[in-house]
């Protein structure tokens, strides 16, 4: 008689509790769901059939292979426990199993696809995409861009940082949580085996780390060696890493210099609130506008807060250097297009705002894209940080 595996277990915890709906088993993450569920309803044999095919296919995952060598020990006698092979890694072993564990979760526990992530309040018309990083999930969304508001495409199981998130300095093998955008494409040519099939990295530092002194850099989206189908949740240096067929698949969903790229210790959700702030920041915005353009640099002034900051300069020394410029123009217009705002996460109140400015003024014009980092303070919007983006 098969005693019950970890994973056994582990599906009989689970199931009552997240299967919220049938899951659409398709592809190779619900290919070893189904071989999981399987062992949950003791049909091993249907459970072996599916993980060789599975293994056919990607014969480097190692997590599939674990399985496997469980199924056939199971077949030769008792097993008590996930990955019951003899002299087995234990550090490997709790590894995989970590794996197992999220898999089963993000199959098995599908959120409503038609609910929005709070962070992407509003997406420019370059932005064909948008990435959103669960990290308490091991989870990558992709949503479209419909009209401004985001819909939700497809996601991916993916590693982060060995020690977690909230990465303060270079080396702390942490991840960012942060609002970053991709910067560049490398080919796989171009770089060592341990990033798999490319990579795109990310903008971290942003202006928000580098104010809060956060150092470090090189944090990509990657690939996986050869050799390796897929790793642990929690394997990477920092970066975000998914199986190479998977990078493969997301890689026409990115844009360099255009994809947000969220990254959250937790996913959170639009609702009515979001939308009456969402509107209420767009007025404030639009104000921040008409107050420059009609050269009232008190009333303009006004929309950036005491401890506001641009490249190294504060409150006082932009103001006055604001009240320099203005005091020379006879006449100004200011115009801004292709608005995108994203929540910041872990920041309640910050909402990073990015457009295209075109600016024209009696001896000078210019159009450029800038970023503003607003935040409610004292029940107001206002501005803590500006500059190009």
């Amino acid at each position: 008689m098969l005693k019950p595996t970890l994973i056994f277990s582990l599906l009989c915890s689970l199931l009552p509790s997240t299967a919220h709906a049938e899951p659409d088993l398709r592809g190779t993450e619900a290919q070893l769901v189904k071989s999981l569920q399987a062992i949950n309803n003791n049909r091993l044999d249907i459970a072996l059939n599916e993980v060789d095919s599975l293994l056919r296919d990607n014969p480097n995952f190692k997590l599939a292979q674990l399985v496997k060598g469980d199924l056939l020990m199971a077949h030769a006698g008792v097993i008590d426990n996930f990955g019951s092979a003899a002299n087995a890694p234990q550090d490997k072993i709790e590894d995989l199993r970590d794996e197992a564990r999220v898999r089963l979760q993000r199959v098995l526990s599908q959120s409503d696809t038609r609910l929005r992530p709070r962070f992407l309040w509003q997406l420019d018309a370059q932005q064909k995409y948008a990435l959103v990083v669960d990290t308490s999930h091991s989870t990558l969304f992709v949503y479209e861009n419909v009209a401004g508001e985001p819909r939700y495409v497809t996601d991916f199981y993916i590693t982060i940082g060995k020690l977690g998130t909230e990465k303060f300095s270079s080396g702390d093998q942490r991840t960012p949580i942060g609002v970053y955008f991709v910067k560049a494409e490398l080919p796989k040519k171009q770089l060592a085996d341990m990033y798999g099939n490319g990579a795109y990295p990310l903008s971290y530092p942003n202006e928000w780390d580098r104010r809060n002194k956060r150092s470090g850099s090189g944090i990509w989206l990657h690939g996986t060696p050869s050799g390796t189908y897929s790793r642990p949740p929690r394997a990477s240096n920092g970066c975000v890493v998914l199986a190479n067929d998977d990078l493969n698949k997301l890689a026409p969903y990115l844009q360099v210099g255009i994809t947000p790229v969220i990254i959250t210790n937790q996913m959170d959700w639009n609702n009515e609130q979001d939308q009456i702030e969402r509107a209420s920041l767009l007025q404030e915005v639009e104000q921040w506008r008409k107050d420059w353009a009609s050269l009232n640099t008190g009333a303009y002034l006004k929309h950036y807060a005491r401890n506001f900051t641009s490249n190294n300069i504060d409150y006082p020394a932009w103001a006055k250097q604001k009240q320099l410029v203005n005091s020379a123009k006879s006449w100004v217009k200011v115009g801004i297009a292709n608005v995108s705002m994203f929540t910041y996460p872990e920041q309640p109140n910050m909402v990073v705002v990015n457009f295209e400015q075109d600016y024209g003024s009696n001896n000078l014009s210019n159009r450029m894209k800038k970023r503003q980092y607003w935040i409610k303070q004292n029940n107001r919007w206002q501005i803590i940080y500006e500059g190009a983006a």
